[in-house]
């Protein structure tokens, strides 16, 4: 397996993985919008490819803490087939490692606390963080990283797209 940042002409595949990953067309519409929009963190959109076929997907976009840039991760995806092999925790070690070398204070995702606690994800409040969405609860996840302590805490707000999710 490869990853590596998606390139222009993934796009069809990476909607499809969406498609196929997902029953509702909302991720696969939010990856669109995202990256026609430009608010896609070029260096954060990320896929697995296997034998030279894309069969997953993960972007971070620009969302904001305060005003302050801060990266929302989502939607990331994998085909049916290859579910609960790896690729899925593979794009996220690459989105994390990639997004604290690039200096992100953190990376906030909308999801399930079991899955995503054991990348480091925790309970936004726990660490200063005020969710979009109050009802949210824990389900609204940061995964801390180096540049942090720079950021300090406040209310997340996403890239625009989301804004507009059914």
């Amino acid at each position: 397996m490869l990853i590596r940042r998606e390139q222009p002409a993934d796009a069809e595949r990476v909607a499809e993985v969406h498609r196929l990953a997902f029953p509702e067309p909302t991720e696969s519409a939010l990856a669109v919008a995202l990256r026609e929009g430009g608010h896609a963190i070029d260096a954060l959109s990320l896929v697995a490819e296997i034998d030279g076929e894309v069969v997953g997907h993960v972007v971070c976009s620009r969302g904001s803490i305060d005003g302050r840039p801060a990266a929302g991760l989502g939607p990331i995806g994998v085909v049916p087939h290859l579910q609960s092999d790896g690729v899925g925790s593979a794009l996220m070690h690459a989105v994390i490692g990639a997004a604290d070398a690039m200096g992100e204070p953190f990376i906030a995702l909308l999801g399930n606390p079991d899955y995503y606690g054991r990348f480091g994800f925790v309970a936004a409040a726990e660490v200063g963080v005020s969710s979009p969405d109050p009802a949210w609860g824990v389900f609204f996840q940061v995964r801390t990283l180096s540049g942090f302590r720079d950021a300090g805490g406040g209310a997340f707000r996403y890239a625009s797209p989301f804004d507009h999710l059914g």
